[in-house]
């Protein structure tokens, strides 16, 4: 006799191919076997896609944050095994769904790694995937998720300086012997924008303490709407979104270059990090912040 809960995973995933969407929805409202069912439901009718790893890698995400750290990495291994066998017969990023689910397949597991004290089991993994997976979109995850285990406590990488929006740019190396606060935005990010107004007070209230707040950014090859964008095109988007929506950061440097965001691993955006004045990284944060969450992290430094 089929269940409740299996006989309503098979109304949505009969009425909707957008699998990701709805086991999303049933984990944000907490219903986990829903969530497990409806990606059943929708590989027993379509097999195994693109679409049905990334949901299923959402569901290794959703045993990480409940703690139930063997189920998670067994669901992240049987991503990563599926996504692997994907790819004898198409390139990683041919869309989007296949290198998002084994980027956070290859993350959970070595979160999973973390969480129970193998830290260096988790650095192997994820330098041993880099080498595998570097020449692809990927990179970026891999590298932040080394840096959540490694960065801070060690000098910051440098910053690439070839391009600012604005037309005054700083020269960034001038900033040692002040803490320096990164904010990797990108113009597509409603979070960024939210966390401007955070950034607004934490100007008022440290920039006399000296306080340097740094903003990279990078293309991304689109614009409005998504659609496909030259990079001079996609630069006067990027500065006229920067004016609308972050008025209180024009005075900010702002750096464009991909390599800022793989060498500080940012493919979540924002991404916050707070340098000291001898230039060592004490705050690694991927993801928006709080203003007492920032304010905290400043003090420390003193």
């Amino acid at each position: 006799m089929v269940s409740k809960i299996a006989a309503a995973a098979l109304i949505i995933a009969s009425a909707s191919a957008a699998v990701v969407t709805d086991v999303e929805t049933a984990m944000s409202q907490g219903n986990f076997p829903m969530a497990e069912a409806i990606a059943q439901s929708y590989r027993t009718q379509h097999g195994v896609t693109p679409e049905y790893l990334e949901a299923l890698s959402w569901l290794a995400r959703g045993d990480l944050i409940t703690r139930q750290f063997d189920k998670a990495d067994a669901t992240a291994k049987e991503t990563e095994r599926l996504a692997v066998q994907s790819l004898a017969t198409r390139p990683l990023d041919a869309e989007p769904h296949l290198p998002l689910a084994l980027g956070a397949a290859i993350e959970v597991q070595a979160q999973v790694l973390a969480a129970n004290g193998d830290r260096a089991g988790a650095l192997a993994l994820l330098r041993k995937d880099l080498l595998t997976y570097g020449k692809t979109s990927i990179r970026t995850r891999l590298q932040k998720n080394i840096n959540l285990l490694t960065l801070e406590g060690r000098p910051a990488p440098a910053l690439q300086e070839t391009e600012f929006l604005g037309s005054k740019p700083v020269p960034l190396l001038a900033l040692r012997g002040k803490p320096v606060l990164l904010f990797f935005w990108a113009h597509w990010c409603p979070d960024c924008k939210q966390e401007e107004h955070v950034l607004a007070q934490i100007i008022k209230e440290y920039q006399s303490k000296g306080l340097v707040i740094v903003a990279p950014t990078q293309r991304y090859g689109y614009a409005a709407n998504g659609d496909d964008a030259s990079p001079a095109d996609e630069l006067k988007y990027i500065e006229a979104i920067r004016h609308k929506y972050y008025a209180d950061l024009l005075d900010v440097p702002a750096p464009v270059s991909e390599a800022n965001f793989r060498n500080y691993g940012a493919s979540t955006t924002p991404t916050l990090v707070l340098i000291d004045r001898r230039g060592i990284v004490r705050l690694y944060h991927p993801g928006a912040m709080t203003l007492d969450e920032l304010r905290a992290a400043l003090n420390k430094l003193g």
